[in-house]
């Protein structure tokens, strides 16, 4: 592994893209003086074990190679190698951290992550370092995303998946957690923690994507779509529908399908 590194300082065009890359690059280190970015960082151990010193409270984390170490603005960090420590680095910001840190894939309370098959997250973080240097926005982009979805601590459970599943079956929240066999609270927080949002935001778009579907896709009249997903008034699904997708069912039956003329919604 050769050392090398980039930085980058994106433009104001860039910025608008919600996720810029700072700058990355491959490293052979020893011990890191503690410090706090002014950014976030994505560090992939390749080879090596030691710690990690991580928060104010200056915690050890042992580290073991391959491992992700995920470092906040802010939050004091340092290296404590005690073999030879090879990584790769790359540093990023914007404010889809935001929506990342929402969503679960930015924890601050998981600052080592560990892979059952860490050949994805190599390979992805191989690609960023490729791509970063030929300096295109949009493929650097692309591949940041990529390498946060693919290090992203996994979540422990697919309740959203399930609720959505479950979503054109017109229930209360209170029946769906039962469905699933957990309390109201604890149906929110797993929704949450999935998706940002609420079981009853989960629902409702899940009931408009199908509703989507089948006014694009189908030959059915706008009544039988709502009864489809959930609703017996189509009155008030069409109310719903247009307020939310910003056309109304029998619009969108005309145009949203791929084959139809170009809309706006």
């Amino acid at each position: 592994m050769a050392n090398w590194s980039i930085y980058l300082t994106p433009g104001a065009a860039e910025r608008e893209l919600g996720l810029f890359c700072l700058g990355a690059g491959e490293q052979e280190s020893g011990p890191a003086p503690e410090r706090a970015l002014g950014c976030h960082a994505l560090v992939w151990l390749k080879e090596g074990r030691g710690h990690l010193l991580h928060g104010p409270d200056r915690q050890l984390h042992e580290v073991r190679a391959p491992a992700m170490l995920w470092l906040y603005p802010g939050v004091l960090h340092g290296y404590r190698p005690t073999t030879r420590w090879r990584q790769y680095w790359t540093l990023f910001s914007g404010p889809a951290t935001t929506a990342l840190t929402t969503l679960g894939h930015l924890d601050l309370n998981r600052p080592v992550q560990r892979y059952a098959d860490p050949r994805p997250v190599d390979r992805a973080f191989a690609r960023l370092l490729r791509v970063c240097t030929t300096r295109n926005a949009v493929q650097t982009v692309a591949a940041l995303y990529d390498l946060i979805a693919q290090a992203a601590p996994s979540q422990p459970d697919s309740v959203a998946a399930q609720l959505a599943e479950l979503a054109c079956t017109p229930l209360s929240v209170q029946e769906y957690a039962a469905e699933l066999g957990l309390t109201v609270k604890e149906l929110r927080e797993a929704v949450r923690r999935t998706t940002g949002s609420t079981p009853q935001e989960l629902v409702l778009t899940t009931r408009l994507n199908t509703a989507k579907s089948l006014l694009a896709e189908e030959d059915l009249s706008v009544a039988a779509v709502a009864r489809r997903v959930g609703y017996d008034d189509p009155a008030y699904f069409t109310r719903l529908f247009t307020a939310r997708v910003g056309v109304s069912p029998r619009a969108f039956g005309r145009f949203g399908s791929v084959s139809g003329p170009i809309s706006s919604f």
